[in-house]
């Protein structure tokens, strides 16, 4: 790769994300049905209606964060509506709950999933790194905005305890990470990799498994499968690379260490796991040293295009992924494609920005190419399943062409196998 398709990685994707031993079940909670329907959401970034007011500091985050407060409370109304339709009998949320981690957002955000119990779905949620102990939890009213009242790890474990924590078969010490028993042969292992004891004067976008915690999952994945027992994970942070050269372009949406990290937990048994921070619809499969595969599910974000959520059911060994998309809601019947267009200025706007801030010395000539090669990828990647159209491969031709150098767009690829958006995985032993 030279130059200047290593500038092309770097800009990409950083313009769409920074500005989800007592049972858990009754005994007749699945009866003997085989068959499990999982749902999964993530990065909902709830923002409580009572810390927004319509006037100059609303505008001004949603202009900064490319999005609509309101919409985004139909849009989950929308999705929790669906689920409540489907009931499924686990649906997992991987972080990012809340905006910024105010109380007030996870008070409401717990209020909004008490339906879903009501029709039989157990709820189970892991923190992202806007979810605790956040230094600047904010509220936008009118002209001004203010600091409100956050909350500590314990407060978390406290709010959500009906969602994972008060019947966890184990507790890890050193961090929010548990244990779940889903049944007799199927556990949830919830890990917390976020960095909160860490904040100072901002939330970190980095993450990482501390060493104790990882040393707590492998033990449990050690009982797990001489019990033979199939155990799936959830996480907010990427357990794997999602896209070539992820993990030097964009580390902060990876744990650290992350090839070591998911070699030795695909060595103890973990086939799965369930992670959301990226914001984009995608599914990787990792093999580690010694041959054993775990898949990492990513799931894009409710917050924005393609507002994307998952229903899953799990099948002895099998699990058959399909993704939902919301596309409508009463306040936007078109939701769908403005939304898209939303997203596209947003990601122009930012990486603009960022070529022109860099310090990148990219020729005026080529700019407007790379900007729209950026932005087209974007949007492909965030939706998932991306393939290159008619559009992109004239747009990567064309800037090959202007840096002297040549590609073969037939054989160019930026998704990583295995299908993102409805596909079927064995989960099984390798």
């Amino acid at each position: 790769m030279n130059y200047w398709w290593i500038i092309l990685f770097l800009l990409f994707h950083s313009v769409s994300c920074d500005i989800f031993a007592a049972r858990i079940y009754p005994d007749d909670q699945f009866g003997t049905a085989a068959t499990r329907k999982i749902a999964v959401i993530t990065d909902v970034h709830y923002l409580a209606t009572q810390l927004v007011e319509e006037g100059v500091a609303l505008s001004a985050f949603e202009d900064a964060t490319g999005r609509k407060t309101a919409e985004l409370h139909e849009v989950l109304q929308e999705v929790l509506s669906n689920l409540e339709r489907e009931a499924p009998h686990i649906l997992l949320v991987t972080g990012d709950l809340t905006n910024h981690g105010e109380r007030q957002s996870h008070l409401d955000f717990i209020k909004l999933l008490r339906p879903l119990q009501k029709v039989g779905t157990r709820i189970f949620v892991i923190p992202g790194n806007h979810d605790v102990h956040i230094p600047d939890a904010r509220a936008y009213k009118g002209d001004s905005q203010w600091p409100v009242e956050g909350i500590s790890s314990v407060e978390f474990a406290q709010l959500y305890g009906a969602y994972g924590y008060d019947k966890a078969l184990r507790r890890d010490s050193a961090s929010l990470s548990y244990l779940a028993e889903i049944d007799e042969k199927t556990w949830l292992l919830a890990i917390d990799s976020n960095r909160h004891q860490e904040y100072q004067t901002s939330s970190l976008s980095a993450g990482r498994i501390l060493p104790e915690t990882l040393e707590w999952g492998l033990q449990i994945l050690r009982e797990a499968k001489e019990k033979e027992i199939t155990v799936l994970g959830m996480m907010h942070h990427g357990l794997v690379e999602h896209m070539p050269h992820q993990e030097t372009f964009f580390p902060d949406y990876l744990v650290d260490d992350w090839k070591m990290q998911a070699g030795r937990l695909a060595d103890a048994g973990l086939r799965i796991i369930f992670t959301g921070h990226f914001h984009a619809n995608d599914i990787t499969l990792f093999t580690s040293p010694a041959g054993h595969k775990i898949y990492d599910v990513e799931t894009a974000s409710l917050v924005q295009y393609p507002f994307a959520y998952r229903i899953m059911e799990l099948e002895g060994k099998k699990l058959s992924v399909d993704t939902r998309f919301v596309t409508t809601i009463p306040g936007n019947v078109d939701l769908d494609s403005v939304s898209r267009r939303r997203l596209e200025a947003f990601t122009r706007r930012v990486a603009k920005h960022k070529l022109d801030t860099g310090g990148f010395p990219i020729p005026e000539e080529v700019r407007d190419n790379l900007l729209e090669m950026i932005v087209e990828l974007n949007l492909l990647h965030v939706r998932g399943d991306e393939m290159l159209n008619t559009d992109l491969q004239e747009l990567i031709t064309r800037f090959a062409d202007m840096m002297g150098t040549k590609v073969e767009t037939d054989s160019f690829a930026f998704d990583f196998p295995p299908a993102d958006n409805k596909v079927t995985l064995t989960i099984g032993e390798n």
